[in-house]
């Protein structure tokens, strides 16, 4: 078993549910908002607007958080389902700008449903 974590932008996160839900991932915890961020502290586009003079872009490039609110989501997933995870995932989340989120997979010793007591795989979704 394996733990699909993923950091993902708000605004993706119904579409991401969605996505996750149709490709059969229908469990998942989702944690309230976060906040973090990348390598990069700015937006591309400010970046360029501020490199060609745009008022809007410097008087933005000076009030910007240096933390962004984000979304996670755990999926613990059978060993043979985490590709799909990550693809479905990435179809949703990927537009190639920096702020696209990241992945991270980590191993899941045992799972436990607390109501029957069952363990292992028996207890993720099928």
């Amino acid at each position: 078993m394996k733990c699909v974590m993923s950091i993902i932008k708000i605004d993706k996160m119904n579409k991401t549910k969605r996505a996750l839900r149709d490709a059969g991932f229908s469990s998942m915890t989702a944690s309230g908002q976060v906040f973090g961020r990348g390598k990069g502290l700015w937006d591309a586009k400010v970046i360029e607007g501020v490199k060609d003079n745009h008022p809007e872009a410097l008087e933005h490039l000076g009030k910007e958080p240096r933390l962004r609110p984000q979304r996670v989501l755990q999926i613990i997933v059978p060993d043979n389902k985490v590709s799909g995870c990550i693809e479905t995932i990435m179809e949703v989340n990927q537009t190639k700008n920096p702020g696209d989120g990241k992945i991270f997979v980590l191993p899941v010793n045992e799972a436990i449903r607390v109501r029957t007591a069952e363990s292992g795989d028996q207890v993720l979704d099928n």
